[in-house]
């Protein structure tokens, strides 16, 4: 049987399709206040046939933070998919940022050596990559910098990573992937984030950084694919194609049939916004929207190389404009 948490993420939603369409025997673990319909969301995009394939699913109330809730869903396990994280990019977010993915992973882990499970396969982020210089392509040789201004989010990702090495190291098996921005549409009825939504409102304003983007079901694709081959301990990056956000932005515009952005997003205001931004946090405890981590994204040049999982899978990515067609049409599917 094969064990997946995050499944109500996008990511997991995804991946428990393409499982059960492949018959195999899923158990996945959901925390109590989560929406474990809304993944019927997801599998009626592929089939009719959703209650039927939804029911197939074994689900666990336990949280990747609670050893012996964990310990019951691992019985008779034998591969384990780990899809489950905290995101958020707020420093006052970091204590639980921390216990969920760098000690929940530890317990995942723990729990995959005790129970002699055969292979781990672990979703990071391109988040926890360093940066080159002069824009050349990051690949998953560059060396990760702790003296660079890392977010929240990626410091405790790349610590997820650090216990799966050492769970390796310790024998077992496993496999990490590092996704880029995501694109696809998650249980919720969403898009893939702000990006989308920004994309098909018209907005005219774009920043000047770039990013790695990919199709959700590359992602799942290239985990299924690792987990079923005899690769193992080793990571990749899962990254469909570079783009700058201009470009991204006016792709979307386009299909929504919207006007593209024109006009080059300051820099300095988006830090001046955000330090306005965490002076009404602590003045009249609003929730945190444009936190500095995420501003230094927006005006980063970030380029990376799938060339591993290519040359190891001879994997091929879904083309951009295919994916953005899809999203529109999935949208226009899911509001009716």
């Amino acid at each position: 049987m094969i064990l997946v948490t995050g499944g109500t993420g996008l990511v997991g939603s995804h991946l428990l399709y393409f499982l059960l369409k492949e018959n195999e025997r899923v158990r996945a673990i959901h925390r109590k206040n989560s929406d474990i319909d809304s993944v019927k969301n997801v599998f009626a995009l592929y089939t009719s046939e959703v209650d039927s394939l939804f029911n197939k699913i074994e689900w666990v109330e336990a949280n990747i933070t609670e050893i012996p809730a964990l310990t019951v869903a691992f019985k008779n396990i034998t591969k384990v998919y780990h899809c489950a994280a905290f995101i958020t990019f707020n420093p006052s977010k970091y204590k639980i940022l921390k216990k969920v993915n760098i000690e929940g992973t530890a317990n995942i882990v723990n729990l995959c050596l005790a129970n002699n499970i055969e292979k781990l396969c672990y979703v990071s982020s391109v988040a926890t990559l360093g940066n080159n210089l002069n824009n050349q392509l990051i690949t998953e040789e560059t060396s990760w910098n702790p003296d660079e201004k890392n977010s929240v989010y990626a410091i405790t990702k790349y610590g997820a990573e650090m216990e799966v090495w050492r769970g390796t190291q310790e024998g077992l098996d496993a496999v990490i992937v590092n996704p880029g921005l995501i694109l696809g549409t998650s249980p919720d009825n969403g898009g893939s984030g702000l990006i989308i939504s920004l994309g098909t409102s018209g907005i005219p304003f774009y920043p000047s950084g770039a990013m790695g983007i990919v199709d959700v079901k590359d992602v799942v694709k290239a985990m299924l694919q690792l987990m079923n081959s005899e690769v193992k301990n080793g990571q990749f990056i899962l990254v469909g194609e570079n783009v700058t956000y201009k470009e991204l932005l006016s792709r979307l515009a386009l299909i929504f049939n919207k006007k593209p952005p024109t006009k080059k997003l300051p820099k300095n205001l988006m830090f001046f916004l955000s330090g306005m931004d965490w002076l009404s946090n602590k003045l009249f405890n609003t929730k945190r929207r444009i936190v500095k981590a995420t501003v230094r994204s927006m005006f980063t040049l970030s380029f990376y190389d799938s060339s591993k999982i290519k040359n190891t899978l001879g994997f091929q990515f879904i083309p951009t404009e295919e994916t953005l067609k899809r999203i529109l049409a999935e949208k226009k599917k899911t509001s009716n």
